[in-house]
């Protein structure tokens, strides 16, 4: 690596860490569920006539929005019932025949999924969300010559919603967990009794959650204020979840890190990374619950600043042999409990004496990420629609505490990365991304046999691919309540990915 391939590096580094004191809340791209939801419940909101624009702009040729696999169906609804509200208020500014247009498009390819059989991913409030746009749907076109009601896809109800409603209509305290869907409870969260606004003015760190307890006009000035903010970042789109400081800072500072690049860190973000660590963890940001997966990772960067703090926090998220995102979440999440792996690892490295308080439950997770294992030595997680992040994630937390045990898994899943490369050089599910092409270089580049010159060609091959594409494109790949892209964070997998294989380059010479 010459001097100035290795400055530069450093340099970007430096400016994405500068980035997350500039813009604490987060870089979050914008989302079609989000906007939708927007445009129903906030058309007072700045920006409005914008997010009409952008929701026309991003339907697909086929009448849907969204990513494929049934990821589709949470933004299309959204989109397709924005639209709708749009055409029944008839709102002066607004292109009838485009949204005409946009919603008999996004109507006919909802018919044809709803109607059929369909594979839902597992997205957060997913089994809440379906039914209240398709309940919103099926009041917007009722009567409408040649239109039935939209059925519920199968196993879903309206029961649980309707429990929501009551629950949140009845002015009790309302978990932290279902206030980032609170717009599934429509017209009963407006103004709801049990709720109050964090202190930046956000509810459920959620746009649409904010909108929903802001009601028709709005007019509690903090969280109107908050959202005015909001909707400039992206010209009038929203994200689907804002803020993420923790969440961005933790997995920012893990990647490059964990890689070896140099970066300065500003003393106050650690300070501050530590300081929300409480006896429950952290969240990702303010207004969501304590999660295992954030507090993870940011226990795991402040070891890798050399400030390692007792993990302790996590056992409230045990639950036997591993670990939740949080108590009472329904499914497991492989990718959590790598990143509890790493931080329970990384603690025993700095601080040895502290090995016999959790050698016994590392042994444990690591067994437990392997026996989850798939036969072509990838894993699959809750989190994210690529397998490449929950591979890195889990190869890399077992390469380095996984003992030797772990070494067959790691083998494994470093063949199926070999395996899965595209001939242009990138990697991905649905097609080759910068932020998976870099999951792939770390999984070649930091375990063990990382000097095999398959692994070395390979990588030099993705990295010739990240040269060449477009450094803010990436397409949605994180799981919320629909997809989105934390920006930050997957330029981080980029830089750390790019010094990686100069590192290595520079070594074979």
């Amino acid at each position: 690596m010459s001097i100035g391939e290795a400055a530069d590096i450093i340099a970007e580094a430096g400016e994405l860490v500068t980035s997350l004191m500039l813009r604490p809340w987060g870089q979050v791209s914008p989302s079609v569920y989000e906007t939708g939801r927007l445009v129903s419940l906030a058309p007072w909101l700045t920006g409005h006539l914008e997010r009409i624009d952008y929701l026309i702009r991003t339907q697909r040729q086929d009448g849907a929005w969204g990513a494929p696999d049934g990821y589709g169906l949470v933004p299309t609804l959204s989109a397709t019932e924005a639209v709708l509200s749009v055409l029944t208020r008839e709102e002066p500014g607004t292109d009838r025949e485009a949204l005409t247009g946009a919603a008999d498009r996004g109507l006919r390819v909802l018919v044809t999924w709803l109607s059929g059989p369909l594979e839902l991913p597992d997205m957060p409030a997913i089994e809440h969300i379906v039914p209240s746009l398709v309940a919103r749907i099926n009041q917007h076109v009722e009567g409408l010559p040649g239109q039935a009601p939209m059925p519920l896809p199968k196993a879903m109800s309206y029961d649980t919603l309707h429990a929501v409603r009551s629950w949140v209509k009845s002015g009790v305290e309302v978990p932290e967990k279902l206030l980032h869907a609170l717009e599934i409870a429509a017209e009963e969260a407006a103004g709801a009794p049990g709720i109050r606004p964090t202190p930046i003015g956000s509810v459920g760190a959620s746009p649409a959650a904010t909108a929903a307890w802001l009601g028709e006009r709005g007019g509690h000035e903090p969280a109107r204020g908050h959202l005015e903010t909001v909707v400039r970042l992206h010209g009038g789109p929203v994200p689907v979840g804002l803020p993420i400081t923790v969440f961005e800072r933790g997995w920012v500072l893990s990647w490059l890190l964990r890689a070896g690049v140099p970066v300065e860190v500003p003393p106050e973000m650690v300070a501050g990374i530590r300081a929300a660590i409480g006896p429950a963890g952290t969240p990702a940001g303010s207004g969501l619950p304590a999660d295992a997966d954030t507090t993870s990772v940011a226990l795991y960067a402040l070891a890798l600043l050399g400030a390692p703090h007792e993990p302790d926090s996590l056992w409230g998220f045990r639950s036997g042999t591993h670990f939740s995102t949080w108590p009472g979440e329904q499914g497991v999440s492989v990718s959590v409990n790598a990143h509890v792996l790493d931080a329970f690892g990384e603690y025993v490295r700095r601080r040895p004496a502290a090995a016999p308080h959790y050698d016994e439950t590392i042994a444990e997770l690591a067994a437990w990420i392997r026996d989850r294992q798939q036969p072509d030595g990838s894993w699959t997680d809750r989190w994210h629609a690529s397998p490449y992040y929950a591979t890195v994630s889990c190869v890399l937390a077992l390469d380095a505490f996984g003992g030797d045990v772990s070494a067959e898994a790691v083998r494994a899943a470093t063949e199926w990365a070999l395996e899965t490369q595209r001939p242009d050089g990138s990697w991905g599910r649905w097609e080759g991304t910068a932020e998976e092409t870099a999951y792939a270089m770390q999984i070649l580049l930091l375990t063990r046999g990382r000097t095999d010159p398959r692994r070395l060609r390979a990588a030099d091959r993705g990295h010739k691919y990240l040269s060449r594409s477009t450094g803010g494109d990436h397409p949605p790949l994180w799981h919320d309540k629909d997809l989105y892209v934390p920006l930050a964070v997957t330029r981080a997998a980029v830089i750390a990915s790019s010094h990686l294989i100069r590192q290595a380059r520079a070594q074979v010479v």
